[in-house]
């Protein structure tokens, strides 16, 4: 059985729809930017153990992942404001994923990302709207669309995708599951979260993706490092 539950998540997960949709959302966007060009580099920003990376990495030329020193996978190290010893303009896109949430600064993490992007690059981004308290090893924010949308325009990145995950009936669901697991015996998981996640995919139908892109658990979001400042 493949052991990487990020990328291939059971129907007995209590993450199933999100880390699903997740999925196909991010590779959707890979394949996008990848589609007519294959000889580019692709930093991993935050990359934890690279879950993707299996499935991410034969789309580009080079795959590297950059964390803090206490993640031994990262091939390059950062510190908690975020700045790497990496050169400007190194990389053609940047996959920030779940790792938002988790900085001590969106600005100073946003900043560095379009510093050793380049010119025209692409960072796709995918952060919490509505989610439940998950430090690794710390976890500060959750957006609206709206104050994401901001929070990334205002490092000079220009947006060109916007996907909403999980409407509102399907995340309130989701936290609903959450609060009640805190009390569930572990035997007791994996039929609940089959029922819970089976509920959470019949209620998510009932939003538009226009409502989804207002209001979700999570968004996955493509932004252009300006080809020039002038």
């Amino acid at each position: 059985m493949n052991s990487n539950t990020r990328l291939n998540p059971t129907l007995f997960s209590t993450r199933y729809v999100h880390l699903t949709k997740l999925r196909d959302a991010t590779l959707q966007a890979m394949q996008a930017l990848t589609a007519d060009n294959k000889k580019l580099t692709l930093i991993d920003f935050g990359c934890g153990d690279m879950p993707y990376r299996s499935v991410i990495e034969p789309m580009v030329d080079k795959y590297i992942g950059v964390d803090l020193d206490i993640n031994p996978q990262a091939d390059y190290h950062i510190d908690y404001d975020s700045k790497t010893t990496l050169p400007d303009n190194f990389c053609d896109i940047i996959l920030s994923n779940q790792v938002l949430e988790h900085v001590d600064s969106p600005h100073s993490y946003l900043s560095e990302a379009l510093r050793i992007l380049k010119p025209g690059g692409s960072i796709i981004c995918t952060t919490h709207g509505y989610w439940y308290y998950h430090p690794t090893p710390y976890d500060y924010w959750r957006w609206t669309s709206a104050g994401l949308r901001k929070t990334i325009e205002a490092e000079d990145f220009k947006i060109t995708s916007f996907h909403g995950i999980m409407g509102l009936a399907a995340s309130g669901i989701q936290l609903f599951q959450d609060a009640i697991l805190l009390k569930m015996p572990k035997f007791m998981v994996p039929p609940f979260a089959f029922v819970m996640q089976s509920f959470i995919r019949l209620f998510d139908k009932i939003h538009s993706q226009p409502q989804r892109d207002r209001d979700a658990s999570l968004y996955v979001v493509i932004a252009q490092k300006p080809i020039s400042t002038l």
